[in-house]
């Protein structure tokens, strides 16, 4: 016997605003994806994984796929849902944080070695 079950195509939807999960956008995954590229093409970075978590959204790169991120780029939604900020991490140290991606990833404008 067959089991029909329902797809709900928005699953935050009847949610509350802050337990939504937070998403990057079109021109912030442009701009995560140009900085990628261009590290890709240097040979630093090799993966990367999108993450969807309650109130945050993580783009993590790699430099091998089966190591912990070399990098983590996080948009974090306020309770409200009215503000955003960005955050680089490497590893659990904060790098830079902005209310604005572009000035976040400015940190990646310098040579960024990670040791350990």
């Amino acid at each position: 016997m067959a089991i029909v079950v329902t797809f709900d195509p928005s699953p935050s939807a009847g949610r509350p605003k802050s337990q939504r999960a937070t998403f990057f956008n079109r021109h912030e995954l442009s701009q995560l994806l140009s900085l990628y590229s261009t590290r890709v093409a240097r040979g630093e970075w090799r993966d990367y994984a999108l993450d969807h978590q309650q109130g945050q959204a993580i783009f993590s790169v790699f430099r091998h796929t089966m190591e912990s991120p070399r990098f983590s780029i996080v948009k974090a939604v306020s309770q409200g849902g009215k503000k955003q900020e960005y955050a680089v991490f490497a590893g659990k140290r904060r790098l830079s944080r902005s209310s604005n991606l572009s000035d976040a990833l400015r940190i990646f404008d310098k040579e960024l070695v990670v040791i350990g």
